[in-house]
């Protein structure tokens, strides 16, 4: 498409301020990744059953249900910059706290404060960072840095944990986040721009009371779809239909009420953010399945330990973090849809040989596919995430961040979900090689069938390059 100027080169504050998001923004990613294969460790140590070890990544997933929705009227109340530091100070502390932990319960409880000190970072990553951005900008090499984390995470992740769980004690995996926590919290206070809280700062209690018990209420149903019984459970299909009742009463009321809402649901109505948080929907379910079906492959069928199921699991690392800069720079030529449609074909044809693979699959095969799938993942999120923001008023990025994070979030939380309760019910009570093999057969043509949705809702995404929201308002100064 032919302009009469080229767009806005991305300010120097504006990467300065990416970087140090991203410094900060990679604890909590790699917390994530670190202790979802330490589980079994865990509850080994603590001397607790499996059930209740889960509770370490369950309490951590409502916490962060919980907090999502108070980031925009904190960012409004106190400005972007203290918030990102006191979460990340809240986070630091969490994290000490739990090296520390005497019990399985005390863990538990300090990981719901991770929970809050995460839930509250991760959505001001993307907002801090694009409103700093003036008007016309192209987003889509912003947000390539912005989601760098995400990237890093499933490379170094499970590896490092790997090699805690292996040679040292699991209290060191907290202890990974406070290097990272301290770099962040100097580099934030030194270059993160100050911005005046905007005026808008009544607390919308009512949806409050709504939206974060909807969250908790979908999340945790769908965390217990993995036990015996699926989505029959009382304690999954209760609290996910109260859950989306009250997110129902909780989009009435903000609609009602743009202006004060905790979250600003009329964005809704505007086609780049409505399409993109359906296509993260989407595009959650299908990472965030396979991120489950994965590493069962390769320990179960395979009978690979931890540490390699999660050394073999870098391929797909290496392939997004590839993919993402050049995503971005095209997101920013071409446009979007075309961008986000590539990917996820790339994506589907990358899952299929899992789709067909057996115990006797070479492993190098299998770790070349891992290379090609995680390409595709890389070029999805660039183009996806980035439309959300096309055309927003600076006050309505934060929103916008929200929207599209809880998007994905309980998409991935969906995903996770069903393909646990599709591979359970393939294999049954089975434990024969092939009858297994069957189960994740079925459990990755699934995994193919979202992505194949998640195309034809990629139509519906912009065609034109994305550019940016306009530039931070003059109230803002730097530190």
């Amino acid at each position: 498409m032919s302009s009469s100027s080229p767009a806005p080169a991305i300010p120097r504050a504006a990467i300065v301020t990416t970087i140090c998001l991203l410094v900060g923004g990679l604890a909590v990613i790699f917390d994530s990744t670190i202790v979802s294969i330490a589980l079994k460790t865990l509850a080994t140590d603590l001397d607790v059953s499996v059930s209740v070890i889960q509770w370490v990544s369950t309490a951590y997933l409502l916490a962060l249900g919980v907090t999502i929705p108070l980031v925009g009227w904190a960012q409004a109340r106190l400005g972007g910059k203290r918030v990102w530091m006191i979460a990340l100070t809240i986070f630091l502390v969490a994290s000490i706290a739990c090296s520390l932990s005497w019990s399985a319960g005390s863990l538990i409880a300090f990981r719901v404060l991770q929970g809050i000190g995460g839930g509250l970072m991760m959505p001001l990553m993307a907002t801090l960072a694009i409103q700093q951005v003036p008007r016309g900008a192209s987003l889509g090499r912003l947000m390539a840095m912005v989601s760098l984390p995400a990237a890093l995470g499933p490379i170094l992740g499970p590896t490092i944990g790997g090699i805690i769980l292996n040679s040292l004690d699991w209290r060191w995996m907290f202890w990974v986040n406070v290097p990272f926590c301290l770099v962040g919290l100097l580099l934030a206070w030194k270059f993160i721009p100050r911005d005046a809280p905007s005026g808008r700062a009544r607390l919308d209690l009512v949806g409050l009371l709504l939206a974060s018990p909807g969250i908790v209420g979908v999340l945790y149903g769908m965390s217990r779809v993995s036990e015996d019984g699926g989505f029959a459970r009382l304690d999954v299909w209760l609290p996910a239909l109260v859950g989306i009742g009250l997110l129902a009463l909780f989009a009435w009321w903000a609609a009602r009420r743009p202006s004060t809402a905790l979250i600003d649901v009329s964005l809704l109505k505007r086609r780049p953010v409505a399409s993109s948080s359906l296509v993260l929907f989407l595009s959650g379910a299908s990472l965030y399945g396979g991120m489950l079906l994965l590493p069962l492959f390769f320990q179960i069928l395979h009978g690979s330990d931890v540490l390699t199921a999660g050394l073999l699991m870098i391929p797909q690392g290496v392939g997004a973090l590839l993919s993402r800069f050049l995503a971005g720079k095209l997101t920013d030529e071409i446009g979007a849809r075309t961008v986000a449609i590539a990917g996820f074909v790339v994506m589907g044809i990358a899952t299929i040989p899992f789709a067909l693979a057996d115990a006797t699959t070479s492993i190098w095969w299998l770790m070349a596919v891992l290379l090609v799938r995680g390409l595709g993942t890389g070029a999805v999120m660039i183009p996806v995430m980035t439309v959300a923001y096309v055309g927003l008023e600076h006050a309505e990025i934060p929103h916008a961040s929200l929207l599209t994070r809880l998007a994905q979030q309980v998409g991935g939380a969906f995903g996770t979900a069903l393909l646990a309760v599709i591979l359970q019910t393939a294999v049954g009570s089975s434990t024969s090689l092939a009858d297994l093999a069957q189960g994740f057969d079925v459990a990755f043509w699934w995994a193919v069938g979202f992505t194949v949705v998640a195309i034809g809702v990629c139509f519906a995404l912009p065609s034109r390059p994305v550019v940016a929201a306009p530039a931070p308002q003059p109230a803002q100064k730097a530190a």
